[in-house]
């Protein structure tokens, strides 16, 4: 990485305001997932080291759209946070202002602060620069180890960098590692792996993949509106319309690339006890009242012969609707393949979202070479652009 990292400056008692993303799942106020919460311990674990005066947390939570939701408050993630760093981790209920100076000024001396959700206030997706002053006024230097939300203009994650130096996390460090500098320079074969529901999320990853990979092949949600494109009957399956046209242009561009399921599971309900079938797609399409939720075992057959060999895999989006365990076979079989190459001495990099959790269930995350904390920044990554949270961090 070409940025500075926490390694490249002296911490020590510095108050360290830190960015990470705590945006992880509540139900009826208990964390539900604690990976996101996980991936930050090792570089405030770091910082700690480093004797700092204090080490200020912040996040976004959820989508209180700039008001102040006692439901998306970050205060219940405070024990779960001190629980994994086995530090002592003080919440205050405010983000600026007094009572979060205050806050500060009475931690002990190497106190570990969280503050409550920066979007309770609207300067913050505004990216509002009086916002991002007072943001600035809590710390000495920023340290930026949200990678998740590293794709968003916003100002706890650019706005603030403009007022103080500016510097990596690790897994800032580490995801900028495995998602740009090992899909730039791919190992050979390098075959892509794309699903979940829309393909106009994807179409500039698509169009970049067909320039840098060898292979894409295409599940989920996202296949349909290519079996639209070739005016295959889907019925009730999801499809993109306004995205049909783009699905034949890309067919076009890479007609010896792009990788389509010829078999599916429909079922003629969106419910996991809905009557369900296999069929192959060519013949016929769907049939009137069913959908596709899946991928059938010709395509898994089909899919793990492509990754057969494969020496870099990136892989983002699930191949159905692995929620509803009727229909999670397809995600849970490319999980277990990706697992395979990796322990076979393949790079595969698995890009956050709903891809990352379906590798998580499958109790494969330890066994694959890395799953990235975000899937629209890993997206972004992948399309070739340029992360915004990671621009505004100092050159090295």
């Amino acid at each position: 990485m070409d940025k500075k990292t926490i390694r490249d400056v002296d911490l020590t008692d510095q108050r360290v305001l830190v960015r990470v993303d705590f945006n992880v799942p509540l139900d009826d106020g208990t964390v539900t997932d604690d990976n996101r919460i996980r991936a930050a311990v090792p570089t405030i674990r770091a910082i700690l080291d480093e004797k700092p005066r204090a080490v200020i947390l912040m996040s976004h939570l959820g989508r209180p759209k700039g008001e102040r939701k006692p439901e998306l408050s970050l205060k219940p993630v405070a024990p779960v946070l001190q629980d994994l760093l086995g530090e002592e981790v003080h919440f205050v209920e405010d983000t600026i202002g007094d009572q979060a100076k205050q806050a500060i000024e009475e931690l002990p001396r190497g106190g570990v602060l969280l503050l409550e959700n920066t979007r309770f206030y609207p300067g913050e997706k505004k990216n509002d620069p009086d916002f991002s002053a007072q943001l600035a006024e809590l710390g000495d230097i920023f340290v930026n180890d949200a990678f998740g939300s590293s794709h968003r203009a916003h100002a706890s994650v650019v706005g603030v960098a403009d007022h103080m130096a500016a510097v990596g996390g690790l897994l800032m460090e580490k995801e900028i590692e495995f998602l740009n500098n090992a899909l730039a320079d791919p190992g050979r074969p390098y075959v892509a792996i794309l699903g979940g529901a829309k393909i106009s999320d994807k179409i500039g990853v698509i169009e970049r993949l067909l320039e840098t990979a060898d292979l894409i092949l295409i599940g989920g949600g996202m296949a349909n509106t290519f079996f639209a494109a070739q005016d295959i009957p889907v019925a009730e399956s999801l499809v993109e319309e306004d995205a049909v046209d783009t699905a034949k242009q890309l067919m076009e561009q890479g007609l010896d690339k792009l990788v389509l399921p010829t078999d599916a599971v429909i079922a003629d309900a969106f419910e996991a006890d809905a009557n369900s079938r296999t069929i192959d797609v060519m013949d016929g399409g769907v049939p009137d009242g069913w959908r596709i939720l899946d991928i059938g075992e010709a395509t898994i057959a089909l899919f793990n012969e492509k990754l057969q060999g494969a020496q870099t895999v990136a892989w983002n989006g699930p191949m159905g609707v692995f929620e509803l365990e009727p229909f999670a076979k397809g995600t849970f079989a490319v999980a277990q393949t990706c697992a395979e190459l990796a322990q076979a001495g393949a790079t595969v990099v698995i890009g956050g979202g709903d891809s990352a959790s379906a590798v998580r269930e499958a109790g494969l995350s330890d066994k694959v070479t890395h799953v990235s904390t975000g899937g629209g920044a890993s997206l972004e990554l992948m399309e070739g652009k340029e992360l915004p949270g990671l621009a505004a961090l100092n050159d090295k």
